[in-house]
């Protein structure tokens, strides 16, 4: 009897690793085998549902509030957008965030951000950049992979962990975007702030 249950017990054993490795190899397939269609599809999925629109788009200003101007799509914050006069003494304790209207620029401890041009325009978005310099941007929270920190609001360290599969489709949806020439300001830091 003992024998007999274990030599079942080695057969299951074999066949749960057989089934998992062919319900790896299938995903790991399917994932593959997307047409570019597909794969820009799916990247524009995660797009919306991480709502990189909110911060990436500039927003035209409604009676229902801002909505995204499409005209625009994830060109960043505009760059001929006036900074108003900030106090930063508001933030500079690190108790309040303010945003623009349009939500493309965000005041908070580390000085004032603004948001990327993710459009494929060759000098002011990243129409340069390869997929390994985008993976490597979302994994290391680094401007092309090595560069300065990305910093808030952009929640990369969300983006870190996801597939890499994703993140190619993301990236795949954002090179097949219409490039935008939109010269997007460098982020001041605190101490060129001026504390009312």
């Amino acid at each position: 009897m003992n024998k007999k249950f274990f030599t079942m017990s080695v057969i299951l054993a074999v066949l749960l690793v057989l089934f998992s490795f062919q319900i790896s190899s299938t995903t790991e397939q399917k994932a593959k085998d997307l047409t570019k269609q597909e794969l820009i599809k799916r990247g524009e999925y995660l797009v919306r549902f991480g709502g990189c629109n909110d911060c990436h788009t500039p927003k035209v200003l409604t009676p229902n509030g801002p909505v995204p101007d499409k005209a625009r799509l994830l060109s960043g914050h505009p760059s001929d957008s006036k900074m108003p006069d900030i106090d930063y003494s508001l933030v500079d304790t690190g108790k309040w965030v303010l945003f623009s209207p349009d939500l493309t620029l965000a005041v908070g401890p580390w000085g004032v951000t603004f948001a990327t041009n993710l459009t494929t325009d060759k000098q002011t978005g990243i129409g340069l950049w390869t997929e390994e310099i985008f993976i490597n941007s979302m994994r290391t929270g680094k401007h092309m992979g090595a560069g300065p920190p990305i910093l808030p609001p952009m929640p990369w360290f969300n983006l870190e962990h996801l597939e890499d599969e994703d993140l190619k489709a993301i990236f795949a949806y954002l090179q097949s975007l219409k490039p935008i020439k939109n010269l997007v300001p460098a982020p001041i830091p605190p101490s060129q702030l001026k504390t009312k």
